[in-house]
């Protein structure tokens, strides 16, 4: 951790964050949605559909991550901790009321019950969402029974650092700024821009955290850190296709104002201060946790990420996903990116992939070096033949490549040996 990075962290204190609680304290009740109905009615057809899948999301993530909030509060190492987190307990269903009241008052859907209000979100909620919220539910089970430092890093990663610092904010950063610059909705601007608060205070006390399990020297920093890069790359495949809109139709957005690129290239940014801060930083991880160049502005990387989106590459399986030679090289450099060359033992590794309806590629790792090209290798170590919509699905985090070996929908090529080196130069 850089000088200034641990500066900044010790200065923040958990009394601080406790102090700021009571005093940002507001009511879901006290808003008034008295005047939102005009505005909800004012919108165009594809702003009120778009308005809906976000607004689901934001919603069934207020209430699961309020359900799934216990555990964290009983296996946080000091009562400092354990008292933040209860407040945060208290703000998150405090936030699941005001959407209720706004479903109910306002858009006119759901029903007097959270629970009703709660199942009309359920058609909005796509894979990488469930992907990731499933995740939540199951790390909760883990933390309940396992409230080791190591088990605790990995739930406040995935909890405060992606499901409220990558995924909420920067959705939320964009809806609230159109509605505050309309003035259409004054009730939503006012409780988003409460939840807006609490949320950062939540997302620092993460930051804070993170920072002291993390640190060098500090005591289990190394197996801290080692789970939370476990948990990373269990996750991460699943975040960009949380912004997947309904049939890929990019008007879910720019009836707003802002485009995909905006919302992935925001959240970018944050994840990148954020591990700095941390004193972990990206450029720092194993390779294949963020699977892009660490020097690659982030405009660009969201850039690659939204066509690898639209092409159907990244996100779930059901599409038929685009094969053209710039979707193939975009993705060749992810594969690049998640190799372990230090798996190779330094031999050098050719691998062959022989697609039956697109262009075959290989990739060569030799003496540290990583590269993937279009067309056939001499002499690969390893060759696997496949379709590209089988070869893209075994990359997907709930994908079972051995499966689909059996099932002969991915056929290897090569010795035995070299089937079980690459498992290791490919970590999942």
């Amino acid at each position: 951790m850089s000088v200034a990075s641990q500066s900044l962290m010790d200065n923040v204190t958990y009394e601080d964050l406790y102090h700021r609680w009571e005093q940002g304290n507001w009511s879901a009740y006290d808003i008034d949605f008295s005047g939102d109905k005009a505005g909800w009615d004012g919108l165009s057809d594809v702003q009120r559909r778009s308005a809906m899948w976000i607004y689901s999301m934001f919603f069934y993530g207020e209430d699961r991550v309020a359900d799934t909030l216990a555990p964290y509060i009983t296996a946080a190492p000091t009562e400092e901790q354990s008292y933040f987190l209860a407040t945060q307990q208290v703000d998150e269903v405090r936030h699941s009321v005001f959407f209720h009241r706004f479903f109910k008052e306002v858009i006119g859907v759901g029903g007097d019950s959270i629970q009703q209000t709660l199942a009309s979100t359920l058609p909005q909620l796509n894979w990488g969402y469930r992907g990731i919220f499933d995740r939540l539910d199951v790390m909760a089970e883990e933390l309940h029974k396992d409230r080791s430092l190591p088990k605790y890093a990995q739930a406040i990663t995935l909890y405060h650092l992606i499901v409220e610092g990558s995924l909420a904010q920067p959705g939320q950063h964009f809806i609230e700024d159109f509605f505050a610059s309309e003035e259409t909705m004054p009730g939503f601007s006012d409780g988003i821009a409460n939840v807006s608060r609490d949320e950062q205070r939540h997302i620092g006390f993460g930051v804070k955290v993170l920072s002291e399990l993390l640190r060098e020297g500090a005591p289990g920093a190394e197996e801290c850190r080692a789970a939370v890069v476990e948990l990373l790359r269990e996750v991460l495949p699943y975040g960009p296709a949380v912004f997947n809109p309904p049939n890929m139709d990019r008007e879910y957005t720019e009836c707003y104002g802002f485009t995909l690129e905006d919302i992935f290239a925001f959240g970018l940014k944050l994840i990148r201060q954020r591990w700095r801060t941390i004193g972990y930083p990206i450029e720092e991880m194993p390779p294949g946790v963020f699977p892009f160049d660490p020097e690659m502005d982030e405009r660009t990387v969201a850039e690659r990420q939204v066509k690898l989106m639209m092409g159907g590459i990244l996100g779930s399986s059901d599409g038929v996903p685009q094969s053209s030679p710039e979707l193939q090289r975009l993705y060749f450099d992810v594969i690049e990116r998640v190799v372990n060359p230090k798996a190779a033992n330094g031999s050098r590794l050719v691998y062959q992939w022989r697609f039956t309806d697109a262009e075959p590629w290989h990739l060569v790792i030799d003496n540290g070096s990583t590269h993937a090209e279009p067309g056939e290798a001499p002499n690969p170590n390893l060759v696997l033949e496949a379709s590209w919509a089988d070869f893209i699905a075994t990359g997907k985090p709930d994908s079972n490549p051995l499966k689909m070996v059996l099932r002969r929908r991915l056929r290897p090529r090569g010795s035995v040996r070299e089937l079980a080196r690459m498992r290791k130069v490919f970590p999942r």
